[in-house]
């Protein structure tokens, strides 16, 4: 794409008269002062933030409130992710709002999940009710507030999507203003050369340069001289901030210009959930690996189709005059408070250095492999965002039944997935489901992957490349432990805890007298509860607990005791 003024007045047209029909349409879903602990768009591990996170006031329990007429769509239960979550379809606006780390439903609601849940005998659960079961009204009270699921603090995760298209969008393009006369915050800028195409201070290497702030809490000057010769790129590290609060949120609008002249922008307003992994193309990936920091580029990858960029040459800028080049950043969020910053970029003849010629290339719009005596890796065509020089290493280990494959010598991120599989050097288990590939980590340990037994060795998918993997084995049962039992007739609870030393744990279940009984269980805690139902209980008869549970590599445990 690139910037034309005529364009741009037309997109700008059809934008306002959205907003107009569409602002603050809905109401808050909390009835406590709103304040956000997360916005739309934010950068992720893996992923863009689909929603914007009201905080709850450090508690649970707070009441969530429906932000218009219309059904309940579906019905989410799960010990991570989202855990109890519901969705509303409104059919009068074509959208579908998302409340997310539920502490628990309203009761028509919860009664009908437990139903469920004992019919399909599974306390994860995926419910899509007809329209005309659980129509609501707005402002109607649908659940309390929680911190289950993937949640690492009480909040509700709130979001707004396209019913149809199911893409989530700026939640706050819908709600009423919450104050903010807050401008973004500036944390710092690099620089890219374009391998055997440009060179920055006589480097192929980039430079990466954190920014201050003056007495006035004003980003100052780069503090370094920056010279450039042949085709770089640029990017941004920057947060926003909101009034009254302590918490650092997405840039929703970056913008670049050179010399006055419009480069590179991204509005973050909208995107899909099939593209939401390509954020690792949108971030300098490699530094995000190794420092948890995220720089933001302004440049464009060619396997890069994110669908909120305006750009000329891909946001690339030619250095190709031995003169000053003036940079401008604007950055500013959704209530329109803007940060501007000027750099400059010294243009200067240097040789521009070549790469050594690539044994093993791999194209971003092609299907790539590579194979060697024990190892082969099949990367499908769409998992790069841009061409790789790949490297590959092999080493013997007495510690692991394979040799260890060392993939790459930087973080390359993968959109999907790529095919590994490593050969057993020793296969001497008579189960096969008790191998597995581990990622072996710079701390000396090693984490499980898994994959499946095939011609002699072990088949995986992987997410990314930069790695050292191996095949190891999870040859023991998961461990069943259980809490106070004496406790458990009068209190009328179970509660059991639950670990599993290398693999993790795939499935469990509980029974009494053979019968399905529900245990409740979130991915932060290993502890697993259950609340005898005695409507579901035999009358009159001694009961028998049986509680098992299998790891993911097969071994399985169980425990039995008379209640």
């Amino acid at each position: 794409m690139i910037f034309r003024t005529s364009r741009y007045i037309s997109v700008l047209l059809v934008l306002l008269s959205t907003l107009s029909a569409y602002s603050q349409i809905y109401r808050y879903p909390v009835n406590i002062p709103p304040a956000l602990s997360g916005g739309f768009g934010e950068l992720r591990s893996n992923h863009f933030h689909s929603g914007i996170d009201f905080k709850t006031q450090q508690a649970v329990n707070k009441p969530i409130l429906a932000i218009e007429d219309g059904y309940v769509s579906r019905i989410s239960v799960s010990p991570g992710g989202y855990g109890l979550a519901l969705y509303l379809d409104h059919p009068s606006t074509g959208h579908t709002s998302v409340y997310a780390h539920l502490n628990s439903f309203s009761k028509e609601i919860a009664d009908y999940v437990k139903s469920k849940q004992y019919e399909l005998e599974s306390y994860s659960i995926n419910l899509y009710p007809e329209a005309e079961l659980f129509p609501v009204k707005r402002g109607q009270q649908i659940a309390l507030s929680g911190n289950t699921g993937s949640s690492g603090g009480p909040h509700l995760h709130f979001e707004i999507r396209d019913s149809k298209s199911e893409d989530p969008l700026d939640a706050l393009e819908f709600l009423p203003a919450i104050a903010d006369t807050q401008k973004p915050d500036l944390r710092g800028i690099a620089f890219y050369p374009v391998k055997d195409r440009g060179i920055i201070n006589g480097s192929i290497d980039p430079i990466r340069i954190n920014i201050s702030k003056d007495a006035n809490g004003n980003p100052v000057r780069l503090g370094r001289t920056i010279n450039a010769w042949g085709l770089i790129g640029i990017g941004v590290k920057a947060y926003d901030r909101m009034n009254g609060q302590n918490n650092i949120y997405g840039v929703k609008y970056i913008r670049l210009f050179v010399d006055g002249n419009p480069v590179f922008s991204s509005t973050i307003n909208r995107f899909s959930f099939s593209d939401t992994r390509m954020l690792n193309s949108f971030i300098d990936f490699v530094d995000f690996k190794k420092n948890r920091s995220y720089f933001m580029k302004s440049f464009i990858e060619p396997g890069n189709s994110l669908p909120f960029y305006n750009s000329i040459n891909n946001g690339y800028v030619e250095i190709d005059e031995e003169r000053e080049y003036d940079f401008h950043y604007e950055l500013e969020d959704h209530y329109g408070n803007t940060l501007s910053y000027r750099f400059k970029v010294n243009g200067m003849q240097q040789p521009i250095q070549k790469t050594t010629e690539c044994e093993n290339r791999m194209m971003w719009n092609t299907d790539n492999s590579y194979l060697e005596m024990g190892f082969s890796i099949y990367i499908p065509s769409g998992n790069l965002y841009s061409d790789l020089c790949f490297n590959y290493e092999k080493e013997k280990n007495s510690s692991y039944y394979s040799d260890i494959h060392s993939l790459h010598n930087n973080p390359v991120p993968l959109h999907n997935s790529a095919d590994l599989w490593i050969k057993l050097n020793s296969d001497t288990l008579s189960n096969k489901n008790n191998y597995g590939i581990v990622r072996l980590n710079d701390n000396g340990s090693d984490s499980w992957v898994g994959g499946k037994y095939n011609r002699g060795g072990i088949s995986v998918s992987i997410r990314e490349l930069g790695d050292s993997y191996a095949i190891s084995a999870d040859t023991q049962p998961p461990v069943i432990t259980p809490l106070a039992p004496e406790n458990w007739t009068s209190q009328r609870r179970i509660r059991i805890r639950l670990t599993d030393n290398k693999s993790g744990i795939a499935s469990f279940r509980g029974e009494i007298n053979g019968e399905f009984v529900l245990f409740t269980h979130d991915s932060k805690s290993s502890v697993y509860t259950y609340d005898f139902d005695e409507s579901r209980l035999p009358k009159g008869e001694k009961l028998t607990l049986v509680f098992t549970a299998t790891d993911a590599a097969g071994n399985s445990s169980e425990y039995r005791k008379q209640l």
